[in-house]
């Protein structure tokens, strides 16, 4: 009798699981992990971050903060009418920007007209300017992070 049970479950199963609607529902990896963001994983590597963390004090701490927390008035510009550094952690808006703008502001500095972000092509090398940017990545919350991700990862 428990035999013919189990069979009769598996055979439904397998009948339910071929049904044309939930074929119509398949999902890629990448369509569920977007659904809940619990499910992105950062693939960071650890040395990496370290490295970017050694970049950044050297590089950026002194007008980004130590934390990467930026300036307290960063959407008020100054009398120069240039925006203070903005955090990079997460609480303003890096995370809108795709990892190609963020390395390009890196490397060519901020635009002129609104911000006195120096570029540092020329000084930082392009593996530090990645081992930056994936530092700062590893400072943002989950839902940051899975937002960003879903907006600019692979495209």
């Amino acid at each position: 009798m428990p035999t013919r049970f189990l069979l009769l479950i598996c055979s439904i199963l397998v009948i339910t699981g071929c049904d044309e609607s939930t074929q119509s529902e398949s999902r890629s990896l990448k369509d569920i992990l977007n659904r809940d963001p619990g499910l992105i994983v950062r693939n960071f590597d650890t040395d990496q971050i370290k490295r970017g963390e050694s970049v950044f004090q050297i590089n950026c701490e002194g007008c980004h903060g130590k934390n990467a927390e930026g300036t307290v008035d960063w959407r008020k510009p100054n009398a120069d009418g240039k925006f203070p550094p903005p955090p990079l952690n997460g609480t303003a808006h890096a995370w809108h920007h795709s990892t190609a703008v963020l390395k390009k502001t890196i490397l060519k500095g901020g635009p002129p007209e609104i911000s006195a972000m120096p570029a540092w092509e020329g000084i930082l090398t392009e593996q530090q300017v990645d081992d930056v940017v994936v530092w700062i990545k590893s400072l943002w919350p989950d839902e940051i992070y899975a937002t960003w991700y879903q907006n600019f990862e692979d495209k």
